[in-house]
């Protein structure tokens, strides 16, 4: 069992965002996918690690669609304290933690509500990995496909359409999932040093390189990819039917 005086973690769920390019009719997090709202999966991950002192959501202000009846069972709580972007609410996310006991060198884990396919497994896995480490890390995945840099204003290219300038190796690159695991005061530290210097950064892991640091790679799954268009719906539903 941790001392009064060991670091804690805690779970950070932005779920201020309204995910447009989804074509839902509502939130996308909200979106019912193999017979839950895709935030329940969430949820019910963090919920199923012991370990954890407290999971909050940050909902927006005026978020109507909220209905805590569909997560009923779940240990969490919510703060409807959402940003105009993803920095905003997490750092809006990290003070409403203070109020629940969070210090600065607890561990705090931040998760897209979108990425429903997220695991007790890979959650413990990311723990494990990074419970000592300096600085912290995050899920990720090394990239597989080829990548195409885009030029659509090439002088011998038509004038619709976008096209192919050139390839770029993908030797070295990792694509960045969730949850990502830093310490509360540093995560705040850089999430403020990057507001100063005029970034708003997609996510927290790119704050932490912004103070200097390095975090760690820790290799996740395919099942965890973040939900973005219309189609992205049903390749969930079909992970979240079968056993992980």
């Amino acid at each position: 069992m941790n001392s009064p005086t060991a670091s804690r973690l805690f779970a950070l769920i932005p779920c201020a965002g309204t995910g447009t390019r989804s074509g839902a009719p509502s939130p996308k997090q909200y979106h019912t996918v193999a017979g839950q709202p895709m935030l329940h999966y969430t949820l019910a991950a963090f919920d199923a690690c012991s370990e954890f002192s407290q999971t909050l959501v940050v909902l927006a202000p005026d978020d109507t669609h909220f209905d805590a009846r569909r997560f009923a069972g779940l240990r969490f709580a919510v703060e409807r304290c959402g940003g105009a972007s993803r920095q905003a609410s997490v750092y809006n996310g990290l003070q409403a933690l203070t109020t629940f006991g969070a210090r600065d060198d607890d561990w705090v884990l931040v998760h897209d509500a979108a990425r429903p396919g997220i695991t007790p497994e890979l959650i413990c896995k990311l723990v494990a990995e990074l419970r000592d480490d300096a600085v912290g890390g995050i899920l990720a995945l090394p990239v597989a496909d080829t990548l195409k840099r885009v030029a659509p204003n090439m002088p011998d290219a038509p004038s619709t359409g976008v096209r192919i300038a050139r390839t770029e190796s993908r030797d070295g690159l990792w694509q960045a999932q969730t949850p990502q695991m830093f310490r509360v005061g540093v995560l705040r530290e850089a999430i403020e040093r990057a507001r100063h210097d005029g970034h708003d950064l997609t996510d927290e892991a790119s704050a932490i390189e912004w103070l200097g640091h390095s975090p760690k790679l820790v290799q996740g799954g395919l099942r965890n990819f973040k939900v973005t268009y219309p189609e992205d719906f049903g390749l969930a539903g079909a992970f979240l039917s079968a056993k992980p």
